[in-house]
């Protein structure tokens, strides 16, 4: 007999004897009418119908059917052991430092997990892998986004240690993102934020997809002059990238504050916590293959995770048509031809070569713009007076046409051309092709 009783003693810990106790004497309390039952309930911290059955078992079995019997017998609906040992061992051996949707993501894709990512991201936490995030500041409004797919475009740049495997080099992360959708169209690793920077990850998206109606950026010295730090931006005087965004016909929005651009500042922050951890994992170590490693493998993936249809259809990117990218998305300048013919451009002398029809090009007002490239042209009007490598060596005429004005009406036709805007229009309300809708 004292066998048993020491068995069933043993088979309880001490907290479940101290509640059976507790209990106990809110019941009698109770009984005798000190308590109600509903006090009683509150106090143990359990429902009134849970109060009943408490009552019922001690009414039947006295002291003993006060005991949790569940306690020590696990849970049949619990997660396999073994199973969260090898996810927090995958995540501890190969995955530290991605976050709790990425590892979750990956995990689900490459090994086969079928827990759920509220369980693995509270596990994780548990194990001290994760960090537990403080609560959001006050409440703000939400910006609905735009309805049609280029309808807004949102560029930004992020200066980061991106290449882990190299964590002594920061490099800048420019991207280009569709307000609409949330489609990432572009993203680049550069050495800095420059204006070459902003104009080679724009060119890719005016080739594969046309002219957005608008762009919205920060007010960085790229992209506006703001002759007096914090106030308004000069819309008079305009940057290269300005003068190319007026060229194109994309209106150009400034962001006055760092909460403005949430969505980009949002990007920045997953594109951290996601491309770095990716990046490493594959043992890149240069940026030339961390962007070949962008374009073939992370932007799809991405893409195919965060993009959403658009609440239009149709799509407010205008085809380029017969725009000439490398004349427009270029540095260009002013300079007056100097009287031996030469004209200067990035601490180089371009030397212009006798022109048909002219004795000279001396005191002339030309272009000379510098391409992405480096390369060099000198333009006096719609003629191109010389062309020039990176050393300012001329090059060879290989029959370049005059430069083609691309948004006004082609000579000869007495209709004119419609303008850019009421083409954009007809495209808006005409355009049913769903390859222009870029797929979530």
């Amino acid at each position: 007999m004292l066998m048993a009783i020491w068995e069933v003693v043993m088979e309880f810990s001490t907290l479940a004897w101290e509640r059976a106790m507790k209990i106990q004497e809110v019941i009698t309390r109770a009984m005798s009418g000190e308590y109600t039952w509903l006090r009683a309930a509150d106090i143990i911290g359990i429902t009134a119908r849970s109060m009943r059955r408490w009552r019922r078992r001690y009414e039947l079995r006295g002291y003993d059917g006060l005991l949790d019997r569940r306690r020590g017998v696990p849970c049949p609906r619990a997660a396999p052991f073994e199973e969260v040992q090898r996810i927090l061992r995958l995540y501890r051996e190969r995955y530290r430092g991605f976050n709790g949707r990425h590892f979750h993501e990956i995990a689900r894709r490459e090994h086969a997990v079928r827990l759920s990512y509220s369980y693995v991201k509270k596990a994780l936490q548990m194990a001290g892998f994760l960090p537990k995030r403080r609560p959001r500041g006050r409440h703000r409004r939400r910006r609905e986004p735009r309805e049609c797919f280029g309808e807004m475009l949102h560029l930004d740049g992020s200066p980061h240690a991106w290449l882990a495997l190299v964590p002594e080099q920061r490099q800048t992360a420019m991207h280009v993102l569709d307000d609409a959708t949330g489609c990432l169209l572009d993203l680049q690793l550069f050495g800095s934020e420059t204006t070459t920077a902003v104009m080679r990850v724009l060119w890719p998206v005016l080739l594969e997809h046309g002219i957005p109606m608008s762009l919205y950026t920060d007010r960085a010295k790229w992209a506006f002059l703001t002759p007096k730090a914090g106030g308004p931006c000069d819309r008079k005087q305009l940057t290269q990238v300005g003068r190319a965004l007026k060229r194109l016909g994309i209106e150009h929005i400034p962001a006055y504050s760092p909460q403005a651009r949430g969505r980009s500042e949002r990007l920045n922050r997953t594109l951290q916590g996601r491309l770095v951890n990716e990046l490493r994992l594959a043992g890149i170590r240069t940026v030339p293959e961390a962007n070949v490693y962008i374009r073939e493998r992370f932007l799809p993936a991405f893409n195919q995770a965060f993009a959403r249809p658009p609440k239009d259809p149709a799509s407010a990117f205008v085809p380029l048509g017969k725009v000439d990218l490398d004349q427009i998305l270029c540095h260009e300048s002013e300079r007056r031809v100097a009287q031996d013919n030469t004209v200067g451009s990035s601490r180089l002398r371009l030397q212009i070569a006798k022109q048909p029809g002219r004795r000279s090009c001396a005191r002339l007002r030309v272009l000379v713009r510098r391409h992405l490239d480096g390369s060099h042209c000198v333009w006096f009007g719609g003629r191109c007076l010389g062309r020039y490598d990176s050393n300012g060596q001329a090059l060879p005429p290989n029959g370049a046409r005059p430069l083609r004005r691309a948004l006004r009406p082609v000579r000869g036709d007495t209709t004119g051309r419609p303008s850019l805007r009421s083409r954009r229009l007809g495209q808006l309300t005409s355009s049913t092709s769903p390859a222009a809708t870029p797929t979530s």
